[in-house]
């Protein structure tokens, strides 16, 4: 990895947790002259388009300074949506009574859970899979998916 997306992520991480938000993924992508840069991030609270708005103006106010060589850029700003997984604990609270698809390690094997978040206390959330409670230590969760419900 260049120095010069060093510096890109190391901008986009301050400017995002600085604004009281979490960074799930900074993706880079196309060449110098025509530079792509996707940041998703998400917070404890919903995330709304004036957040992403907000993010997205302070991230290319820096990103303009430092990119002066090659200022074509595209920068997306957005909250991670669905299909992303859930990587930090601080997401999991406003997901509760919502469905989840869970991925976890238990003892040396890796099970899966489909079920609905039921509580959190301190590192441990409660699901409810087949009217049965399944506590898990948010350290021990592989992979976490929400599940859409149109119902």
């Amino acid at each position: 990895m260049s120095l010069l997306d060093e510096n890109i992520k190391e901008i986009v991480a301050k400017v995002v947790e600085k604004n009281g938000f979490l960074l799930i993924d900074l993706i880079l992508r196309g060449t110098e002259h025509n530079r792509v840069i996707e940041v998703y991030f998400d917070g404890e609270k919903d995330i709304s388009a004036d957040d992403c708005a907000s993010v997205s103006r302070e991230i290319d106010s820096y990103l303009k300074d430092l990119l002066v060589k090659h200022p074509d850029f595209r920068l997306d700003v957005s909250s991670p949506g669905i299909d992303r997984p859930l990587k930090f604990l601080k997401q999991y609270p406003k997901h509760v009574n919502r469905k989840f698809e869970i991925s976890y390690r238990s003892g040396k094997e890796i099970k899966k859970l489909d079920g609905k978040l039921a509580s959190i206390e301190g590192d441990y959330l409660t699901f409810i899979s087949n009217n049965k409670e399944v506590i898990i230590n948010f350290n021990n969760i592989v992979k976490a998916n929400l599940v859409v419900s149109f119902s």
